[in-house]
């Protein structure tokens, strides 16, 4: 409720009411403005509608003959996601400790740590990709190294937010009977904070499986490269089962990974 006393708690006086209408004009005011930049434009929309069909129906109905073909690019595509997960895990793990305020050794490391992740994850899968490709050359590992490192970024940060949030009573008791940096973490860090790791995990394997799909696209292997090959060759209907393909995946990723969440975080 704190959160939202600046909308509830105060009363609506006169100086407010101009202060919120003011503010409600300077936000309408970047969004025609930003509307404007992006050539926002409902009528550019409904004039291209008709090559949208076109092409959608020259992908009906799906070429089912490709499916074998797609089995070794489909399963690449879960072997990098996979391994781009779990290099992402290593690579995070050493840095959550120091990210997080309460466990870091001063403000100086905390700042600094936190800024690394902001880099990590700051920078898209794609151009750490086009990074990789250029250094192991064509294939999965360039997407595998890809997706590692952002993804290091983004689990550090919710790794270091989770043992933000534990109790602190556990970590306080352990350290008044003496207890060393290392038996805080395994005996008052680790328990209240791993199974909220492990559904952030789960997660990030369902958007490296969405993410290795566009890497393809780039040279770095998977189904992407199948869906991108099939589309500069004209094969539209190749394309349609690529997609049908790549939707089936990630909805069974979601599904499994829904369920172990969920049964991990059931009280």
């Amino acid at each position: 409720m704190t959160r939202f006393r600046f909308l509830l708690g105060a009363p609506w006086t006169l100086k407010r009411v101009l202060a919120w209408s003011a503010g409600a004009v300077a936000g309408l005011g970047v969004l025609v403005w930003s509307a404007r930049g992006v050539g926002l434009s409902l009528t550019e929309l409904l004039r291209g509608m008709p090559w949208v069909f076109d092409l959608v129906s020259r992908m009906m109905p799906p070429n089912w003959e490709v499916l074998e073909r797609l089995v070794r690019p489909v399963v690449e595509t879960v072997q990098i996601a996979i391994w781009g997960t779990l290099l992402a895990v290593v690579m995070a793990l050493p840095l959550c400790f120091v990210s997080a305020r309460n466990l870091s050794p001063n403000l100086v490391v905390f700042h600094a740590m936190r800024q690394v992740l902001n880099a990590l994850r700051g920078i898209n899968e794609i151009i750490f990709a086009l990074i990789f490709v250029a250094a192991v050359g064509l294939g999965p590992f360039a997407g595998v190294l890809a997706l590692a490192i952002h993804g290091a970024g983004m689990l550090g940060k919710f790794f270091a937010e989770a043992i933000e949030e534990i109790d602190a009573g556990p970590v306080e008791a352990l350290r008044s009977t003496g207890a060393n940096a290392a038996q805080v973490v395994v005996f008052g860090v680790l328990p209240q904070v791993i199974p909220a790791w492990i559904a952030s995990t789960l997660y990030r394997f369902e958007v490296n499986l969405r993410a290795a799909t566009i890497l393809g696209m780039i040279g770095a292997g998977g189904i992407g490269f199948e869906l991108v090959s099939s589309m500069k060759l004209f094969q539209y209907q190749d394309t349609a089962t690529c997609v049908l393909v790549i939707l089936a995946m990630v909805m069974t990723a979601d599904f499994v990974s829904s369920r172990l969440r969920a049964r991990i975080l059931a009280p």
